[in-house]
């Protein structure tokens, strides 16, 4: 279906950004590193906007953008920082139970109500990130859990997860309040101007490093850009949730990254069973659902 192959590509998208983002992560710091994510990202959806055309933008538009900014800023600090002191194969699999929150939060201000095959997805997936950890579940069954506070990566991928459902749907909000490609470079340049501060206050020094990592930075934008000009053509036609769950597709690319580019081998063989449970909860939402 359309928007399942949207959802798959955006999985396999981020991915690719959260492992650029990881990489630029040990040159520089998390704040260059999150300006550099939003604002080389307006080009490319400045390309889109232009090629679609301006739409007609309601006054709701920009109190989206606004809070899209705030709690994009949050979610991607977090998430830089979670990348930067774990692996990828476990952050990302953990950043995805956002979908947990989001299945809330888009109830209460969307109006969307997932169905009882829905949320069954939902409760495979929670199992699977249970057993990202199973390893730990040897010492102690509440170990798992304990982890996500005491594990400095795991800890910021959980915060990451918290606030990123927000992001998702105000982003929805500015969509049906103008187009995608408008919606995508509005909420982009409030989520620059949040970030700016941070960036200029504790990164000055590292403005300067830009152009010799010009290329990394490039293809940052232009990944993030193709990101959420996929997810949010499905997010026009589909429950943000649908989308986002399908999108945890995105373990197995992760997976694979962290695997060829970063030498996580360590713990490959327990974040694999995890990351098929998670998997199974996806498959039964596109059978269920799509």
């Amino acid at each position: 279906m359309y928007w399942i192959s949207l959802s798959l590509a955006a999985g396999l998208l981020q991915a690719s950004r959260n492992a650029v983002m990881k990489r630029l992560g040990h040159e520089l710091d998390e704040y260059i590193n999150v300006f550099g994510r939003f604002f080389f990202l307006l080009p490319f959806a400045g390309v889109a906007v232009i090629l679609t055309g301006v739409p007609e933008v309601r006054p709701d538009f920009y109190w989206a953008c606004f809070l899209f900014g705030f709690s994009q800023t949050v979610a991607t600090l977090c998430l830089s920082k979670a990348l930067l002191y774990g692996n990828i194969s476990v952050v990302i699999p953990l950043w995805r139970t956002s979908l947990i929150w989001l299945v809330l939060v888009s109830f209460f201000t969307l109006g969307e109500a997932p169905t009882a095959a829905g949320l069954a997805g939902i409760g495979v997936t929670l199992a699977g990130v249970y057993f990202l950890n199973i390893s730990r579940a040897r010492i102690s069954p509440w170990e798992p859990i304990r982890v996500l506070f005491t594990d400095r990566g795991q800890r910021f991928a959980l915060l990451s997860a918290v606030m990123y459902a927000p992001s998702v749907v105000t982003f929805k909000w500015a969509i049906v309040n103008s187009s995608v490609p408008f919606a995508t470079l509005g909420t982009y340049v409030a989520a620059t101007l949040c970030v700016l501060p941070f960036a200029l206050k504790n990164s000055r020094q590292h403005f300067a490093q830009i152009p010799r990592l010009w290329k990394s930075f490039v293809s940052l934008g232009l990944f993030a850009a193709l990101t959420n000009l996929t997810q949010g053509e499905a997010y026009r036609v589909q429950l943000s949730s649908y989308v986002e769950a399908v999108k945890q597709t995105e373990i197995l690319f992760a997976l694979l990254i962290g695997y060829v580019l970063f030498g996580e081998r360590e713990r490959i063989g327990e974040i694999s069973i995890g990351a098929a449970i998670i998997l199974a909860g996806v498959v039964v939402l596109v059978l269920f659902v799509g």
